[in-house]
């Protein structure tokens, strides 16, 4: 039977790493899927999706207004039977589209496996991510550490300074380099205004890694 699944975590955890992967496995299998991604993220080209380490994909954009459930209608008519949809930056989805997911899982019978932020740099759930946590029928976080070395469950947003910012829009796409991941008390400390972050931490190449085992 069919399920929502949805993966959360802070930024740079690898969860566009990790749909690309799913997706990855089910086309070895010889198994169809659809990507879904939100218009809102053109980081990488319209309908491009892409992680941090280079892997990439295409996606069918989808806007605010869109309804996902005829979209995975529509690719069935067109192209056959579907096996699993994936939803990239699942964080940006309405209300309504994430009821849309479990209509996908419910009546079409396909696997959804959304990917997304949990919350934005206030310490707030994204509409999307609020609904996901409510409906979905399975829940998974993805880990990524603080700075500080503690897991990193929240996402700051810094100025060029490093000073957390705290107020302004929810959505600020092609800012990454502004957001840091880091721990909740990390997140308490900096947002209080004590001290700053760093916007680009020291970087250890992956072929040194294995000099201290």
């Amino acid at each position: 039977m069919a399920k929502l699944y949805f993966y959360y975590s802070a930024m740079n955890a690898g969860k566009t790493t990790t749909l690309l992967q799913s997706a990855h496995n089910y086309h070895e299998r010889g198994m169809r899927t659809l990507i879904l991604t939100p218009q809102l993220d053109d980081r990488y080209g319209k309908g491009v999706v892409q992680s941090r380490i280079g892997l990439k994909a295409n996606g069918r954009v989808f806007e605010r207004a869109d309804d996902l459930e005829a979209i995975a209608r529509g690719d069935i008519a067109a192209n056959g039977p579907l096996d699993c949809v994936l939803v990239d930056e699942a964080q940006f989805l309405t209300k309504r589209q994430v009821w849309e997911l479990t209509e996908i899982v419910d009546k079409l019978d396909v696997p959804v496996l959304a990917y997304g932020l949990r919350t934005d740099f206030r310490g707030e759930l994204f509409e999307g991510s609020q609904y996901l946590l409510a409906w979905a029928d399975s829940l998974g976080e993805i880990k990524t550490i603080c700075h500080t070395g503690r897991k990193a469950t929240m996402v700051v947003r810094v100025d060029d300074e490093g000073r957390a910012v705290t107020q302004g829009p929810q959505v600020e796409i092609g800012g990454n380099e502004r957001y840091v991941s880091v721990s909740r008390a990390e997140f308490k400390k900096i947002t209080s205004g004590e001290g700053r972050l760093e916007l680009k931490q020291p970087q250890l190449p992956l072929e040194k890694q294995g000099a201290r085992d």
